[in-house]
């Protein structure tokens, strides 16, 4: 009968009404939750039916998802790892630190991007989660190519210190100037024969500079460049440029510094590691077809032999004897023969705009940062500095369909779709801010309307059926008289 679905309609608004309560109450009790996402009731009317001139009460039903494709506020922090996701996509992240072990594995995905480094050197966040990405090779090289899950690792910002790996190549890119003055040395090495005090190579030479005892030939300009070698020890090459009086040429040699770590061969001065010229076309470009510095024909590598070596033949360097290191083959990147550095010569200042080099050195790290495409670089406590991996990111059809589980996570669902793997800011998805964090969507203001509304709906479902109950007992009399 048609009273009994009022009392019905009433039962059921009141659970509506509870349901409602208790996502609000959820939602304040989250507001200061970094990357929690607001909760939305969807309320549905139930049908229920009319028979002639009864009619049936069908009462109402709720709905209530995470509304996860929603933006929260930017807030300042003043940590590196933490990170804020400005745009579509999620964290990717594990339970434990480790790789997800198999396509059939739960993968978690969040917006909580409070990541801290735990006792074992991985980024986790503070509801336990472990934060994925694609590791980087002894070379600092990333591989982001392998979109599958089961590819990630978890991201450790510390165990790289302890990892050693030898410099294989410096690519170097400067420019010197053309401008430059030729000094006397310079135009005395030019004059047939040479003139007194000439810059030689052997006798005379940049290596063997020194201001305070006057001996061999200042550079014009000198580039420093850092290595590692094969115990990760820090090692210095550096270049030093003398501009020639033949137009586009520079004399050239590359040392050690300091010179005792490297023990020379007949035809180099001591601590000089190579000689030669570096030659310029006239747009500016360098020669490399011109250029000797690294032998004839030009050959961009320097080969150092191992401390233990036999001494080094004429021409040929070995590591010192008491640094007890292994050989070691350096591709010198100069003219873009090795994927990077580039000299060249205009009339402008010298300068050094960046030097590239890989390997390891062994020591602690002292700081890292995060980029907006989520590659994360350790800086060393000796000032030089390192990629060790780029954070994955996720991005759905259908965020908003995902299943939430604790620790503002969420799991893939046939709802959502799912996931794609992708660099950060790459294929829709966001970038990424570090030293930030995403606040949690809350409204109080709405919340607390909401709330109002709430409190005076299930008030009015329960007179429903406080009234629907009176009547019910008047018809009882009725029927009892």
């Amino acid at each position: 009968m048609s009273l009994n679905s009022a009392m019905t309609a009433g039962t059921s608004g009141l659970q509506s009404e509870s349901s409602a309560l208790a996502a609000i109450s959820n939602d304040i009790a989250n507001v200061n939750t970094v990357g929690y996402k607001s909760d939305q009731v969807d309320f549905e009317a139930l049908v229920g039916g009319q028979t002639g001139g009864d009619f049936s009460a069908g009462g109402v039903t709720t709905t209530t998802q995470q509304l996860v494709s929603q933006q929260g506020a930017m807030t300042q922090t003043s940590s590196p790892t933490d990170l804020a996701i400005t745009g579509q996509g999620m964290f990717i992240v594990n339970t434990q630190p480790a790789a997800v072990s198999s396509a059939n594995s739960q993968a978690e995905f969040t917006r909580a991007g409070s990541f801290t480094p735990d006792s074992g050197g991985f980024l986790k966040n503070t509801a336990g989660l472990y934060l994925l990405g694609w590791p980087a090779d002894a070379q600092g090289q990333i591989n982001t190519s392998s979109t599958a899950i089961t590819s990630l690792e978890p991201i450790n910002v510390t165990q790289i210190a302890g990892q050693v790996a030898p410099t294989t190549f410096a690519n170097v890119d400067a420019n010197v100037d053309a401008s430059q003055a030729v000094s006397a040395q310079a135009q005395a090495a030019a004059a047939v024969p040479p003139g007194a005090g000439a810059y030689n190579a052997v006798t005379n030479s940049m290596t063997a500079y020194d201001p305070t005892a006057g001996t061999g030939v200042q550079p014009d300009f000198t580039i420093q460049v850092p290595v590692s070698d094969s115990l990760g020890g820090s090692r210095t090459l550096q270049l030093d440029l003398l501009k020639s009086a033949t137009a586009n040429q520079w004399y050239a040699e590359i040392q050690a510094v300091p010179p005792s770590d490297v023990v020379s061969g007949a035809g180099l001065a001591a601590g000089q590691i190579a000689s030669g010229i570096l030659a310029f076309n006239p747009d500016g470009s360098i020669n490399m077809a011109a250029t000797t510095l690294f032998g004839t024909p030009p050959n961009p590598n320097l080969a150092i032999g191992a401390s233990s070596a036999a001494a080094p033949g004429a021409g040929q360097v070995n590591w010192a004897s008491s640094l007890g290191i292994a050989a070691q083959t350096i591709a010198f990147g100069v003219g873009g023969t090795t994927g990077g550095g580039d000299i060249t010569q205009f009339a402008s200042s010298s300068a050094v705009q960046s030097i590239d080099t890989n390997g390891t050195p062994f020591g602690s790290v002292s700081a890292i940062t995060i980029s907006p495409d989520g590659i994360v670089t350790a800086t060393f406590g000796n000032g030089t500095s390192r990629q060790i991996a780029q954070v994955a990111m996720a991005t759905f059809s259908n965020p908003d369909g995902m299943a939430a589980v604790s620790g503002q996570a969420y799991l893939a669902t046939q709802a959502s779709g799912s996931p794609s793997v992708k660099a950060a800011g790459t294929g829709g998805a966001g970038t990424l801010t570090s030293s930030a964090l995403e606040s949690s969507t809350v409204d109080l203001s709405t919340e607390f309307t909401n709330l109002i509304i709430a409190q005076q709906a299930y008030d009015a479902s329960s007179k429903v059926i406080s009234t629907a109950d009176q009547m019910t007992q008047a018809l009882l009399q009725v029927i009892q008289g």
